[in-house]
């Protein structure tokens, strides 16, 4: 046979099979038993050819998949946790990168529209709440707001109160993903002007170590969250090769893979709020090393180990290409 006929008799079925990631084992391994048949008999008769070459890629992908769902399906958390989480945020880090400069600019509009107009903290954060931070800071206990409930009831409150919030944010995201980034737009200047309300007392360094404490995991939970709901509206938008639905589909899949990985780091950050940061008079080296720890898990598992598995990826993919 030659080998544009081989070609035009098979393109279809190897396009549905590239373009679908949602076959289900019988079919993945049908999917693969013919694949394994037409690189065979491209090898015989096309051995240098660039289909030749296509095909092998194909497949390995294929058994790529076939081996990591029978690699440990009685451990599928900690796969999803090692590999699904850290794939999802590398395939989509530009989106991510972009939520983090959102809130970098507006954390700085925030801080210094505050630094310009006064009133802009009231307008923010409510004149109740500033009122009670300025009474707090005049009585020598400016975190004193952490201590006045119970830490549990606390924990509580705040976990499910960041966790339905930022669901709600994730969840703005399909209307293109705008009102996602409007939300953590939103959210930064608020935060900026937080921060400005201690920063003009001379408290800017006390609002790092103690605020942050719990904030480092918050504020970086939010900023993902935020960014997973602009992956919902990008997919949609931005289909590259895909179908623009297949593109949408697997987009919402790993978006639901970064939130979902989301909701223990709110769980942390919220207890952390509400039985440690009421003990903002710590020594230094205690809150430092809390404070460092939260920023090295944040850097480590969302930023340098998705790099890592990315990586691997791909060297076992051309390894059995």
């Amino acid at each position: 046979m030659r080998e544009g006929l081989f070609i035009k008799k098979n393109k279809d079925h190897w396009e549905q099979i590239e373009h679908d990631r949602t076959a289900n084992a019988d079919e993945t391994a049908s999917h693969f038993t013919r694949l394994v048949n037409d690189l065979g008999y491209a090898k015989t008769f096309y051995p240098t050819s660039k289909i030749t070459a296509y095909l092998n890629a194909l497949a390995s992908r294929i058994y790529l998949n076939i081996y990591q769902n029978r690699k440990d399906p009685s451990n599928r958390l900690a796969l999803f946790v090692k590999r699904d989480v850290p794939l999802a945020i590398a395939r989509h880090y530009r989106v991510l990168l972009f939520a983090l400069g959102v809130f970098l600019v507006f954390f700085s509009v925030g801080f210094f529209s505050a630094m310009q107009e006064k009133s802009f903290v009231r307008q923010m954060l409510g004149d109740a709440y500033v009122d009670m931070t300025e009474k707090n800071i005049a009585a020598g206990n400016p975190f004193d707001v952490y201590g006045d409930t119970s830490p549990f009831l606390m924990w509580i409150m705040i976990m499910l109160n960041n966790i339905q919030v930022s669901l709600h944010y994730f969840g703005e995201g399909i209307l293109l993903g705008i009102p996602s980034i409007i939300a953590l737009g939103r959210e930064s200047v608020r935060i900026g002007a937080f921060e400005y309300m201690f920063y003009q007392h001379g408290l800017g360094f006390n609002w790092l170590v103690s605020v942050m404490l719990h904030g480092t995991l918050e504020i970086t939970a939010i900023i993902m969250t935020c960014g997973a709901g602009a992956i919902l509206g990008t997919s949609f938008l931005f289909p590259g090769t895909q179908r623009r639905l297949t593109a949408f589909r697997e987009g919402g899949k790993d978006a639901i893979k970064i939130v979902l990985a989301l909701i223990p780091v709110f769980m942390v950050a919220a207890f952390i709020e509400g039985f440690i940061t009421r003990h903002y008079k710590m020594p230094l080296y205690a809150s430092g090393s809390i404070l460092l720890a939260s920023l090295l898990f944040v850097i480590g598992y969302f930023v340098i180990y998705p790099i890592r598995v990315w990586r691997q990826v791909r060297k076992e993919e051309a390894a059995h290409a």
